[in-house]
């Protein structure tokens, strides 16, 4: 089979197709035949190799040589003790690595049955922006004022998008080439982040922060009494404060500081999809690759120009 592969961390011209041999499922897993593969910003960090906690799988080197998480495909194989899922079912969900490649394993547990109303590209957006989306937005109560700090991409437009369905007042903070489509998914005010500090601005009773790379002390500013920061990735030492130093600042001024620890899997996400199949929350591709284009589709995603998602169609 043909699949993306790369051997050290790097820009996107590390990256090259080969033909490699097609896994075989073992035990719990099941072989899919790729059709669309969406990008991540995790994607594009674990090409990189930076945050350093893109290398927890290899320090020096990278020891799954395929990228590509949120897949949708047919079965093609299933392992010993699969019975959730047969040879021809139509699936998507969040898998170890393995995407970009025409075949991939996935674990029984992490795949879903793809909705009827769903393409392969759009059921492909889902996994893990979805499961970030909603466990982001859990708490938003109508009347609230929310930022969402990296709104213009694919987990940040679902995030805008329910959050306004529970009765928030959204503010989005993306680059100035993102503001117009923040507003178009719903936000009420759009900020470029590069000519106003948000930190400044509100006070919001909540942020969801995709991009964490500012002080605890600016974080603590941008929330109102009782209100609540929480941020999904980022460098390492701001994570660092945030779990140490934030917490601390939040408890003694009456907010809360911290990490959302998302919960991946198909209950996390596939109430999203059931929104996207209703007509509730929309689903916006920003463009489409080959996958001998992978290398600037990651390029697109890890450069801040993606509006939405971009999707890698494999097969």
């Amino acid at each position: 089979m043909r699949a993306v592969v790369y051997d050290r961390y790097g820009p996107p011209d590390v990256l090259r197709v080969e033909q490699v041999p097609t896994p075989s499922p073992g035990a719990g897993q099941v072989l899919v035949q790729v059709a669309a593969t969406s990008v991540n910003l995790s994607d594009w960090e674990c090409l990189r190799g930076s945050p350093l906690y893109a290398r927890i799988g290899g320090w020096r080197a990278p020891t799954r040589r395929t990228l590509g998480s949120d897949i949708a495909g047919r079965v093609e194989a299933i392992g010993p003790g699969v019975t959730r899922f047969h040879p021809g079912d139509l699936v998507y969900g969040e898998i170890p690595m393995g995407g970009f490649a025409e075949y991939a394993l996935a674990p029984e547990k992490s795949l879903a049955h793809k909705p009827d109303a769903l393409g392969f590209v759009e059921a492909s957006t889902i996994p893990q922006p979805g499961a970030i989306a909603l466990q982001g937005t859990a708490d938003v109560r109508p009347g609230q004022r929310m930022l969402i700090n990296g709104a213009g991409g694919g987990s940040g437009s679902f995030a805008i998008q329910l959050a306004k369905r529970a009765g928030a007042h959204v503010t989005g903070v993306d680059n100035d080439g993102k503001l117009e489509h923040m507003r178009s998914v719903g936000a009420d005010e759009v900020i470029d982040y590069r000519r106003r500090d948000f930190t400044r601005l509100g006070p919001y009773d909540l942020v969801l922060d995709l991009y964490a790379h500012r002080s605890v002390f600016a974080f603590r500013r941008a929330l109102a009494p009782g209100g609540r920061y929480r941020c999904v990735g980022g460098s390492v030492p701001t994570l660092i404060r945030v779990v140490t130093i934030g917490v601390i600042i939040g408890r003694l001024t009456g907010r809360r500081i911290g990490v959302l620890m998302v919960r991946p899997g198909p209950t996390h996400f596939q109430p999203l999809a059931d929104l996207c199949v209703s007509g509730d929350v929309r689903v916006h591709i920003d463009r489409t690759f080959g996958l001998d284009e992978v290398p600037q589709a990651l390029a697109h995603v890890g450069e801040g120009r993606a509006l939405g998602k971009v999707v890698v169609e494999v097969n």
